[in-house]
């Protein structure tokens, strides 16, 4: 197998990722969305470039256990199960669906394993239990649960945090107001493992030794990827705004229970910026995936433009990197289908070869194995291709390429997923007057037509002696 370099946000160190399993498989755990409204393109993206290296370990020819969780009890689930007067229950399983759906249409791989919370509570009151018995916890009057921070002198190695300048743990990493633990605790330090029941919470509470209640947040995950992946993870992922205090507050409690290290890699994916600004509902630039489909956009192309960036650093998404997005994937489908009609390449299970040695594309699948650079992988690919002529193993390398970054679906399942539509008259107008423009040596107002098209969702593809449409 091919080495895969990643940087790791512990020791500030890009590290060679080997599998600490005996049968060589890579586990990884990644916070997954919490189901009580839509995600949006900022959570998308966290979502998708963990599923680029998911992809990526796979075509390398790694055996990869992933597991995602689904926090579905938390207080914004239940309030907002309150307000709509249904179950929690049925609540966060409409979410999750949604949620699901996205995913899907975002090519998405599964998990292979997607705990929920609320399907765990025993698995966290035991480890709540052995952190009490080892003088890591105590109960609070109340009947909550609390960890205490000065029982783990190693806390902050993580997120750099220094515990005496601590104030509070209402911030995360972000310098985001946290609100997963809204309950008082005897020192600001501490965080809460166990939330005893108050009657805002209506009829969701669980039965505990300390009297009936729920779990805090940061206990879900660590009770879940000991349980599905052991208690070492290879790779944990996240956004850089669950390093703290999240992640920390993960890697403290499990290390407590286990005594072993919790986690060998950490792959923390920077945060989104719409338009050079924070994303927020009061600046109207909160935009989920339907709301960019309302647009025009078609998910792969959002896919693209929410990785075409490195995942160490921000990412200013913009309309018109959407519309760049668009075009080099038209440009990239419209090669590919002139392959397949020129040299009859026929799609099949095989066009995914995993860890093969690169002929074509050597240069674009190292940049994704060294600290997972997709940005330069793109323009590699571009380049590549710009230069050089269609061949079978270029075909099949290419596929394995784009599979890796998740747009195999839209670049070569044309004929299956893209079906020819009828082509209204204002469009077949404008087409000819296109070409016509180009033949007559007009780039300027061929350009202009094209891109005309395209805004209005149709793609032109040129032959020699033609064009063809294509609604996108």
């Amino acid at each position: 197998m091919d080495v895969i370099k990643l940087y790791d946000t512990q020791s500030h160190q890009i590290k060679e990722i080997v599998p600490s399993n005996s049968d060589g498989t890579l586990s990884i755990y990644c916070c997954g969305p919490t189901v009580y409204n839509y995600a949006h393109i900022g959570n998308f993206r966290t979502f998708l470039l963990q599923d680029v290296l998911h992809r990526l370990l796979i075509a390398m020819g790694y055996r990869v256990k992933f597991a995602r969780n689904i926090t579905d009890v938390d207080d914004k689930t239940i309030r907002g199960a309150q307000r709509e007067n249904i179950s929690l229950q049925s609540f966060t399983k409409r979410w999750t669906d949604i949620f699901h759906r996205d995913c899907e249409a975002l090519n998405i791989l599964s998990p292979d394993a997607e705990p929920k919370a609320a399907s765990h509570i025993a698995e966290q009151i035991a480890m709540i239990e052995i952190l009490i018995q080892k003088k890591h916890a105590y109960v609070a009057s109340d009947g909550s649960v609390y960890f205490r921070l000065s029982s783990y002198p190693d806390y902050g190695k993580l997120s750099g945090i220094d515990v005496k300048r601590l104030a509070t743990q209402n911030e995360n990493s972000m310098g985001q107001t946290n609100l997963a633990d809204e309950y008082d605790r005897d020192s600001v330090h501490d965080f809460a493992l166990w939330k005893a029941y108050k009657k805002e919470d209506g009829d969701v509470f669980w039965k505990s030794p300390w009297g009936k209640g729920r779990p805090g947040w940061h206990i879900e995950c660590s009770a879940m990827s000991v349980k599905y992946l052991g208690e070492t993870i290879d790779i944990h992922g996240g956004g850089i705004d669950l390093c703290f205090p999240h992640h920390e507050n993960e890697m403290a409690q499990t290390e407590c229970v286990t005594g072993k290290p919790f986690v060998r890699y950490w792959f923390h994916s920077q945060h989104l910026q719409v338009e050079g600004q924070k994303m927020s509902k009061s600046l109207g630039n909160l935009f989920t995936l339907s709301d960019l489909e309302n647009k025009g956009y078609d998910a792969h192309v959002i896919r693209y433009a929410l990785v075409n960036g490195h995942y160490r650093q921000i990412l200013n998404f913009t309309l018109f990197g959407l519309d760049a997005a668009r075009s080099a994937l038209s440009k990239l489908r419209a090669k590919v289908m002139n392959w397949q009609k020129a040299n009859n390449f026929f799609l099949n299970e095989s066009l995914l070869q995993k860890n093969i040695a690169y002929r074509h594309f050597n240069s674009a699948i190292e940049a994704l194995k060294n600290d997972l650079n997709v940005p330069k992988c793109l323009g590699e690919i571009f380049s590549i291709l710009n230069n050089t002529e269609g061949s079978e193993s270029l075909f099949s390398e290419l596929y394995t390429l784009c599979f890796i970054l998740g747009i195999e679906k839209f670049v070569f399942h044309w004929k299956e997923d893209l079906k020819m539509a009828e082509i209204p008259s204002d469009i077949a107008e404008l087409a000819t007057q296109r070409w016509e423009a180009k033949q007559s040596k007009n780039f300027t107002k061929s350009d202009r037509l094209r891109q005309l098209l395209i805004e209005k969702g149709w793609h032109i593809v040129d032959h020699r002696d033609g064009y063809e449409l294509e609604k996108l």
